[in-house]
């Protein structure tokens, strides 16, 4: 079966870039709720600066990567998806079927924000912690289901979301650093930036080697996760995207108008100057992803160097909130800790909000791409609310199942494996389909791709390390 054609269209012209800015503060709050606040700050509490010179490099290394995702949105107006389709359809369905597979766990994360506040209220009493922490993770499920519902446009809720976290992460965390005793350990963890010191008297677990390669490929988002960077530009209305329509309450919203096939830009005087403008948004909205993202990571790294380590806290599966909670209150007492259990609730909630969205929108363009009578019969809106019913279901199914962090851990496997695959196949599509759809005025260049092969070069260095330390693990 052939991919319908993109029709032509002119390239709309770019607005204000601090306008166009958006899909990056989703990214960099989603990104909160895993590295951040978990895995890094774990590898620092228990190994001091031993690894933490890999942090810049490994968060660096997904900006050219989401430049690369956006691209074809805004060359295109359809979601990388859609691209790899084009690309090649049972590739396609088979990428989507281990996407599928990764997140079938993602309510561990809704659950992990219960655990903050159950810490933080006691409620309901007479409970077990365990018990306490389901509660409050089906509670925050049903808020965010319910204002996914009746908001008026999805996308809009979860970036105003998805943004108030960010600015209060970001804000928190930076007056927490603003502590004496956090103060004085700055010089020290600066050296560690570039100069690797192993701590005296800790020995290496080899039972970590899967948290550190999980800390330093997916520092940031990583996974499938990243590609949702992709819907976020495509609703966001970013280029091409801006002629797609966008997915509104069934409710509140207007009738929709969503286009399943993309456009080509038109070729015209003004094309180029037109496409760089975006190309510049792109690299600019990332970089507030990335930067932001390694901001929050270093500042709880800090927060690790300076309170916990010393004193050998180390947190552990069923501790990852409460633990931590131990950086706010040396900053603010009582009332920092408090706070502090209020925002971890927050950017781990926010993750399953911006995750069941983005993954049900993957699944209603699939599916519509796979089974064209779907797509005939149920217009985008309602295949949308479909699936966004369905994984709710399967999160409330999964959430008693696995500790977080079990559950976090499961979905790195499988993305491991997807981030080798579909960034190979990212490759192809921008610098083997792509250059075939639109003029060569945009088509992407030869430097762009040497960059982007070598970042897949490295996921699968990265990948294969960690897929020999998985198989020693179940050998041993």
């Amino acid at each position: 079966m052939s991919e319908p054609e993109l029709r032509r269209a002119p390239v709309p012209r770019r607005g204000p870039l601090l306008a166009a800015l958006g899909p990056g503060v989703i990214w960099l709050a989603l990104a909160q709720g895993s590295g951040e606040l978990i895995w890094w700050p774990y590898i620092v509490a228990k190994y001091g600066l031993g690894f933490l010179f890999l942090l810049v490099p490994a968060c660096l290394l997904q900006w050219p990567l989401n430049v690369e995702i956006g691209r074809y949105t805004v060359l295109t107006g359809e979601s990388v998806w859609q691209g790899f389709v084009r690309l090649s359809r049972p590739f396609a369905f088979g990428l989507w079927l281990l996407m599928a597979a990764s997140f079938l766990w993602f309510g561990g994360f809704a659950t992990a924000g219960g655990e903050a506040m159950a810490a933080l209220t006691g409620f309901p009493h007479g409970w077990s912690k365990a018990a306490q922490k389901l509660f409050w993770g089906y509670v925050s499920v049903a808020v965010s289901f319910g204002a996914l519902l009746f908001s008026r446009t999805a996308y809009v809720l979860i970036a105003r979301v998805m943004g108030t976290v960010a600015v209060v992460t970001v804000a928190g965390l930076a007056l927490s650093c603003m502590h004496p005793r956090v103060r004085a350990s700055i010089p020290s963890f600066l050296d560690g930036l570039v100069a690797p010191s192993w701590p005296a008297g800790r020995a290496w677990d080899s039972r970590d080697a899967t948290q550190l390669l999980t800390a330093v490929s997916f520092a940031g988002l990583g996974g499938f996760w990243t590609l949702f960077y992709s819907s976020w530009l495509r609703e966001k209305g970013a280029g091409m995207a801006q002629r797609m329509g966008r997915i509104t309450s069934p409710i509140t919203g207007r009738p929709e108008f969503i286009e399943d096939s993309g456009f080509a830009p038109e070729d015209e005087p003004e094309l180029a100057g037109k496409h760089r403008g975006w190309i510049r948004f792109l690299w600019a909205d990332a970089g507030v992803g990335v930067f932001g993202n390694l901001f929050t990571t270093l500042a709880t790294c800090l927060l690790a160097w300076a309170l916990l380590f010393p004193e050998g806290k180390i947190p552990t599966p069923n501790t990852l909130i409460t633990l931590q909670s131990d950086f706010f209150a040396v900053a603010w007492g009582g009332f920092g800790r408090a706070v502090f259990l209020l925002v971890a609730t927050a950017f781990l909630a926010d993750t399953w909000l911006a995750t069941v969205d983005a993954v049900a929108h993957t699944h209603t363009e699939m599916t519509r791409a796979f089974w064209p009578a779907a797509r005939e019969r149920w217009g985008y809106r309602r295949t949308y609310y479909g699936w966004l019913i369905a994984l709710t279901v399967i999160t409330c199914a999964t959430m008693a199942s696995e500790s977080p962090s079990t559950l976090i851990l499961t979905s790195a496997v499988i993305g491991f494996v997807g981030t080798v695959t579909y960034s190979a196949a990212l490759w192809l599509v921008n610098y083997r389909v792509v250059p075939k759809l639109v003029p060569a005025a945009v088509a992407p260049q030869r430097p762009s791709a040497i960059v982007l092969g070598l970042v897949v070069l490295v996921y699968t260095a990265l990948a294969s390390l960690y897929l020999r330390e998985v198989v020693a693990r179940w050998i041993g």
